[in-house]
């Protein structure tokens, strides 16, 4: 299966998506945000592979006006379901539905790694007025922590946890140099949310049975170590949210 087959593969794990998935710290959010910020004046925003509507719901509740972009239909779905009022459209980070200078900001939660980015910063810099701002961010789970460690050798690491362990995101003309923050957190999270977590993995949802068994056992093995778990509670999952942002002049 190619890449982009993975990065369009997520809707059919939609509500797992949605259940597992975290959302994103108001602080890295309104980072992000924060050079185009002006007293009085609502932001024009586009959350670019908003999937259910993580990221959406975070940026609505700074006060901005946002429309929600993804090619799956059916993650948008869940979104307009999650995140009332928002309009939605079809689209990708190379080919925006919106005219040109549209923005003060285009955000993208868990979604950059999927992206050309020669490709995505042309499409972006165009529906970007001057001055305006593209956002990444990204939650990954810290593993410093040693239960989460072997959650990641049981689930396998994704292309954003490769990413940000190496190079890090990469954009080009016409937006500017990224700067970068982090942030440090923990979620409560259940068992069932767990599972759904490792099932809105896209290696997890085009996996074969075989495999699909393997990780299954896997994270079984992690989560039986873990009493509060297996026992039917919750558990602190700890997390750094990278974020991300570049002008355009």
């Amino acid at each position: 299966m190619t890449e982009r087959e993975k990065s369009t593969s997520f809707g059919q794990a939609a509500a797992a998506y949605e259940s597992g998935r975290p959302g994103y710290p108001t602080e890295a959010v309104a980072w992000l945000l924060a050079p185009v910020r002006e007293p009085g004046r609502a932001l024009r925003v586009a959350d670019v592979g908003a999937g259910t509507g993580k990221l959406t719901r975070a940026v609505v509740e700074l006060g901005a006006d946002v429309v929600a972009i993804d090619p799956d239909a059916t993650m948008l779905a869940s979104l307009r379901e999650n995140v009332r009022g928002v309009p939605t459209f079809a689209g990708t980070a190379e080919g925006l539905p919106l005219p040109d200078s549209a923005l003060d900001a285009v955000v993208m939660g868990q979604a950059w790694h999927w992206v050309d980015p020669d490709a995505g910063s042309r499409e972006i810099g165009r529906v970007l007025r001057s001055g305006g701002v593209l956002g990444l961010i990204w939650n990954i789970r810290d593993d410093r922590v040693e239960w989460v460690r072997r959650l990641t050798a049981a689930m396998g690491g994704s292309n954003a946890e490769v990413l940000l362990a190496t190079t890090g995101p990469r954009v080009a003309d016409p937006l500017g140099d990224l700067e970068h923050r982090s942030w440090t957190w923990s979620r409560s999270i259940t068992l069932p949310q767990l599972r759904d977590l490792v099932f809105s993995r896209s290696d997890v949802i085009t996996a074969s049975p075989e495999d699909r068994a393997r990780i299954d056992a896997a994270v079984d093995g992690v989560v039986a170590s873990i009493p509060d778990l297996a026992d039917g509670g919750a558990v602190d999952l700890p997390y750094v949210t990278h974020a991300f942002r570049a002008r355009r002049p």
